[in-house]
């Protein structure tokens, strides 16, 4: 069968890079198609289910509302697990399925259930499901304030109320346009109510009781609709609009008579303009704003998203109120660029690296460049596959592919055809025919075809127990272990099919093999391989005591499931006394953010308390995230130089504001503080672990006072 694909790609080789002309081209129209992110998304199918309990306890809450819901969603198809919490008006339960079932289905299952839920619950209560996102679906955030000095029409200042309701009612409907935006989230601000406090003396005295109040006002809020009429061949519609407009009308609604004097809603009740008891506040630099949250839609490509949800942003901010802004305050599209930025690069180095090395080593620009073309060729290949099996180009998925290994199937044959090639030239002296070369590329690819499919299938089937992980660790190293065995298997193929039909059809000058490098003539080479075999029992013991200590080194390593992405931003989580009210909650906070704001290195710092409108992420108003967004390292003009020196600079100064409790990100700390000057210089070398490894024994027979400093290191 080999034997086969390799004459057809030979004899054929103008139909064979025809063929791999069109996989380029789709490689290349499904990078176009290809998601792209920063790392996977590991979270599990799961469905959300929030219900607002206005007045609820956190017991009442869970007795009444989490316990029948949760209970009911017992049996469901592909059930894992249900989790729940249930807080002062707020009650959510978290339904977990397995892994590989759709979400759609899983919202449609709990949907039927809730239905099925509503008989048992209280008056009033409606279960809602969460937005169809997942944990990394916050991608873009922005806050709405009022600029220094900025009026209403009416001349009064602007209030948290009405930057509220211009998140909801303008930006908002806007947002949710934006195709792969599922839902809008905001945090901060009043929403606005019109209010109607009765006045218990007026209400007894003309004999009416709240009911009456409430159902005057029910009935006098709707438009009624009456049919048509048809006049002079016209038809008419006849409605009565009814719905409030503003306080004066609230006022005149009539509630009654009192001996042939009617009774007005105002002669009864105050009404003013009122707002909702709410369980999250935002702030920004100090000052108290509003938050709004982008959620992108599962499988979407949140770079996208979120260029287009900042684009809309930026049209929006034009038509708004004079004196109202639109700030972004994070952008998931930063982070994923960084990404890209820090990948591409690494891909770049390596293909480049491994080019020259070729160059190097095969001694024929020609074969070089054949070999090379397959790391882009695979490449392509990956980005059908990974299109086709739903996998996004991310750190993980991409950064863990090795160029060296793609092209090893390649070299073999080039090396031994360029061989081949070389000698029957140099035992005829003179230039080989196309029948004579085509012949000798074919025995050459035939010889090497064994090593070359059995080398590619032993890295292929040492990543095939990844795909046997679950969970967590299944969403994590999946996409990485497909990505790089589409690599494999593309490169494999490639060798076997373009890589002979090229050196079939462009090496057809006089081929010769020169001398690449020095170490591989006699000179060179020779020498230390003679120098090898005569000292056998040297070498293979050198080789074991550098296993041995290696063993012991990684016995040492720290280890992360993740690699550590430093966006260039911190994180900050407060939390105060449980019990702490909303009020203080943003007083505190305002003093933690000017505290922050007084280190010039930052440019914004923006939290999030409490809980916000749509409960995602449900949690108490003494509990603040707080996001300290950091100018670019080339600005700063502090007397700190690097973020972990930032970083702990600012966890002492946070701890001088009373009332909180921070946690910022972990900053790496010297091993031991008491080691030797020799030691110092050691550790700060970039080939530290070489030479721990070489001085392991001198060191722990001679030098005590760098054993602490040399057990933490290794």
């Amino acid at each position: 069968m080999l034997e086969r694909i390799l004459h057809f790609s030979i004899y054929q080789r103008a139909i064979v890079l025809m063929a791999v002309l069109m996989v380029a081209i789709i490689g290349v129209y499904s990078y176009q198609k290809l998601p792209i992110d920063a790392v996977p998304d590991i979270t599990n199918v799961q469905v959300q289910i929030n219900t607002n309990a206005t007045g609820y306890s956190p017991i009442e809450a869970e007795q009444r509302i989490t316990f029948p819901i949760e209970t009911i969603m017992a049996g469901l198809p592909h059930l894992d697990y249900t989790r729940s919490i249930s807080r002062y008006g707020l009650s959510q339960v978290t339904v977990v399925f397995k892994d590989g079932v759709d979400v759609y289905f899983a919202r449609q299952q709990v949907s039927q259930r809730i239905q099925e839920a509503k008989g048992r619950l209280p008056l009033g209560i409606e279960p809602m499901m969460g937005p169809i996102s997942t944990g990394l679906g916050e991608i873009f955030m922005w806050t709405v304030d009022a600029q220094e000095g900025a009026r209403k029409p009416d001349g009064t200042e602007y209030t948290t109320t009405d930057l509220r309701e211009i998140q909801d009612w303008v930006i908002r409907p806007q947002l949710r346009m934006v195709k792969g935006v599922t839902e809008i989230n905001t945090v901060g601000g009043y929403v606005k109510q019109f209010s109607c406090r009765a006045l218990s003396g007026e209400m007894i005295s003309f004999g009416l009781a709240p009911g009456d109040l409430i159902n005057a006002l029910e009935r006098n809020n709707m438009n009624v609709g009456a049919g048509y009429i048809e006049r002079s061949g016209e038809q008419y519609l006849v409605r009565v609009p009814g719905q409030i407009a503003n306080l004066e009308e609230i006022g005149n609604i009539i509630l009654g008579s009192w001996q042939g004097t009617p009774i007005r809603v105002k002669d009864v009740a105050d009404i003013l303009i009122g707002k909702e008891l709410r369980t999250g506040a935002a702030t920004q630099n100090g000052k108290e704003v509003v938050l709004g949250t982008v959620h992108m839609l599962i499988g979407e490509n949140s770079r996208l998203v979120a260029q287009a949800a900042a684009n809309k942003l930026e049209e929006i901010n034009r038509n708004l109120p004079e004196g109202i802004v639109t700030t972004p305050v994070y952008d998931r599209t930063i982070l994923v660029e960084k990404t890209i930025h820090t990948v591409a690069k690494n891909l770049l180095e390596g293909a480049a690296l491994v080019i020259v090395v070729l160059l190097l080593f095969l001694g024929n620009l020609r074969a070089a460049l054949i070999a090379a073309f397959v790391i882009p060729l695979s490449m392509l290949f990956t980005f059908t596959g990974m299109v086709t099996n739903h996998v996004s180009a991310n750190l993980m998925s991409l950064g863990a592919i090795d160029f060296g290994i793609i092209v090893d199937g390649a070299i073999v044959i080039v090396e031994n055809s360029i061989r081949r090639l070389a000698h029957e030239q140099t035992r005829l002296g003179r230039e080989l025919t196309l029948t004579e070369r085509l012949e000798l590329v074919f025995d050459a690819s035939r010889e090497a075809r064994r090593v070359l499919i059995y080398g590619e299938l032993i890295i292929i089937i040492v990543y095939l127990p990844i795909f046997a992980l679950t969970g967590v660790e299944g969403k994590m190293f999946h996409p990485m272990a497909l990505t790089v065995v589409t690599a494999l298997i593309g490169a494999m193929v490639l060798s076997l099919t373009f890589v002979p039909a090229a050196i079939a059809l462009f090496l057809s000058v006089r081929c010769r093999r020169r001398k690449a490098a020095s170490w591989r003539g006699p000179k060179g080479y020779m020498p230390l391989l003679t120098a090898t075999m005569n000292n056998r029992e040297l070498t293979i013991t050198i080789a074991i005591v550098i296993v041995i200590l290696s063993g012991l080194l990684t016995t040492r390593v720290g280890s992360e499931f993740v690699p550590s992405l430093n966006e260039g931003d911190i994180a900050l989580h407060a939390i105060r006394i449980p019990g702490t009210s909303l009020t203080t909650a943003i007083e505190m906070q305002n003093e933690l953010e000017e505290k922050i704001k007084t280190f010039p290195e930052v440019e914004r710092v923006f939290s999030k308390i409490g809980t916000a409108e749509i409960a995602t992420d449900p949690m108490p108003p003494s509990v603040a995230d707080t996001f300290i967004i950091l100018k670019p390292q080339s600005e700063w003009t502090g007397a700190y130089r690097t973020k972990a020196e930032l970083i702990a600079a600012m966890e002492q100064s946070v701890l001088k504001v009373p009332g909180n409790i921070t946690n910022l990100p972990s900053r790496s700390r010297c091993a031991s503080t008491n080691c030797c000057p020799v030691c110092a210089l050691i550790s700060r070398s970039r080939y530290s672990a070489m030479i721990w490894m070489l001085c392991w024994i001198w060191v722990m027979s001679s030098r005590n006072c760098c054993k602490p400093y040399l057990a933490q290191r290794t």
